[in-house]
């Protein structure tokens, strides 16, 4: 039995046993405008400002977002936005944990049943979401309050409302690229590897920064091989499931192997950094800011954080990823890890999260200022421009197969979008090594989707 359905039995009896959250969990109410019984309880519901002023509770977070503790932080920091929230809500008091490995952690958080009162929501089934979460409303209404409501809806009912919105790209300075003769922005696979040897030929900057060491920034490249490499909108939840071989080259430049092979390509022809196993996250961004470095495979999400990494945020731009689909380009967009609100707190602790995530949604102006997408669905105020390129999000799994991805990605081990570095990892190493060609790399993938989709009886087109 894979990890991933271990853990979800695990959490199923943690549940069954109704372990607490942590905080402070009294289930008394308070003196709010509106009664914190969680049968009244939606998103729709709060009006901000008004409702549940007097409501005293103290809340947890648990998220991603490490840089955002810190004074220097280029943009607005979380002891900022607490302040900000405090002066609607002074008496909800809101105590924030970070964490460089929320991935996995939060998993290990949800397996513990002791958890915080709001998490971000990690890599759980859909069918899951009701055991750890409570539900914001109905799929219909949640419509009509955030973009992006489906992101974590399963039977009709929303659970998670996301903190951002991000596309996905190459953040990039502009003035490497300048300095290097590069008039236009690489379009294809091709395009890209002759921008990066231009870099090399041409300034002192890495081309391309991998970020091997940190692990977790190898699944950027995982986001692209949907929309960006096909421009289908039923590719990543519905076609991928079923395709034959989708690691074979299609032969045009487009798809998951054209999108893996830019990676493997710049690393073979030593257009990365010299020691990939030395990389640092944090100091990547001072680099890129300065332009030690050319570019980086990173969300869009990334963009704001380069921009504030130091003195040159004018140099810092973001383009399309480098694959153009019959002529035209295709990018993502897509929400970033959204807010779960802890099925096992008080209700005043739900009140209050609920509070808290429709402030951060609506009034903190947090989406704005990491230069995401917009999240509340009355406003279209974004800083990000993609002129040219066609947005789109990938359309839901089809009715029975909401969890089949996460079934294949357990079965083969390739933990597509699910937090599998490691295989991009071991791209970086073969290609650096020459041990292994590339197409023998997708053959493997290939082999192991391929033996994934007969384990789960899925009919292969």
């Amino acid at each position: 039995m894979k990890k991933r359905r271990v853990l979800a039995a695990l959490l199923a009896a943690v549940m069954a046993f109704g372990v607490t959250a942590c905080g402070s969990s009294s289930g008394k109410k308070s003196g709010s405008t509106k009664g914190s019984d969680t049968k009244d309880l939606s998103y729709a519901n709060i009006e901000l400002g008004k409702d549940y002023t007097d409501l005293k509770a103290n809340i947890t977070m648990f998220n991603h977002r490490t840089d955002m503790d810190s004074d220097d932080y280029g943009g607005k920091n979380w002891k900022q936005y607490l302040a900000d929230f405090n002066k609607m809500y002074p008496n909800i008091k809101v105590d924030i944990t970070t964490d460089t490995n929320y991935a996995d952690d939060a998993l290990t958080h949800l397996q513990s049943g002791d958890y915080e009162t709001i998490m971000m929501i990690p890599a759980v089934d859909k069918a899951d979401l009701s055991n750890y979460f409570i539900s914001y409303g109905d799929i219909d209404t949640m419509q009509k309050e955030i973009n992006y409501a489906n992101t974590w809806m399963y039977d009709g009912e929303v659970y998670g409302v996301p903190s951002t919105a991000t596309t996905q790209g190459i953040v990039y300075n502009k003035k490497v690229f300048e300095q290097a003769g590069i008039k236009e922005v690489p379009k294809t696979p091709e395009e890209f590897i002759n921008a990066l040897k231009a870099i090399k030929e041409k300034t002192k900057a890495i081309p391309l920064y991998t970020n091997y060491a940190a692990g977790w920034t190898m699944g950027a490249w995982d986001a692209y091989i949907g929309i960006n490499a096909t421009g289908s909108t039923k590719y990543m939840n519905q076609e991928f499931l079923h395709a034959k071989d989708p690691f074979k080259d299609y032969g045009d430049g487009t798809h998951p192997y054209s999108v893996y092979k830019i990676l493997y390509d710049a690393t073979a022809q030593k257009l990365i950094e010299d020691d990939y196993t030395t990389t640092d996250w944090e100091g990547s961004k001072t680099k890129l800011n300065n332009g030690e470095i050319g570019c980086m495979a990173l969300g869009s999400w990334a963009y704001p954080q380069m921009e504030a990494a130091g003195k040159n945020s004018d140099d810092i731009g973001y383009m399309p990823f480098p694959i153009t689909v019959d002529g035209k380009q295709y990018a993502l967009c897509g929400a970033d890890y959204s807010f779960g609100i802890n099925v096992n707190a008080s209700d005043d602790e739900k009140a209050a999260a609920m509070v808290f995530v429709k402030w951060m949604t609506e009034k903190s102006g947090f989406s704005y200022n990491e230069d995401g997408l917009p999240i509340d669905a009355s406003t279209t105020d974004t800083k990000l421009d993609f002129s040219g390129v066609e947005l789109l999000q990938d359309d839901p799994a089809v009715e029975g197969e909401e969890d089949l991805l996460n079934n294949l990605n357990s079965d083969s081990e390739l933990n597509i979008n699910a937090g599998g570095n490691d295989k991009i990892q071991a791209i970086i190493e073969h290609a650096a090594n020459g041990d292994k060609s590339f197409d023998d790399i997708m053959k493997e993938w290939n082999e192991a989707w391929s033996s994934a989709q007969e384990t789960e009886g899925v009919e292969v087109k």
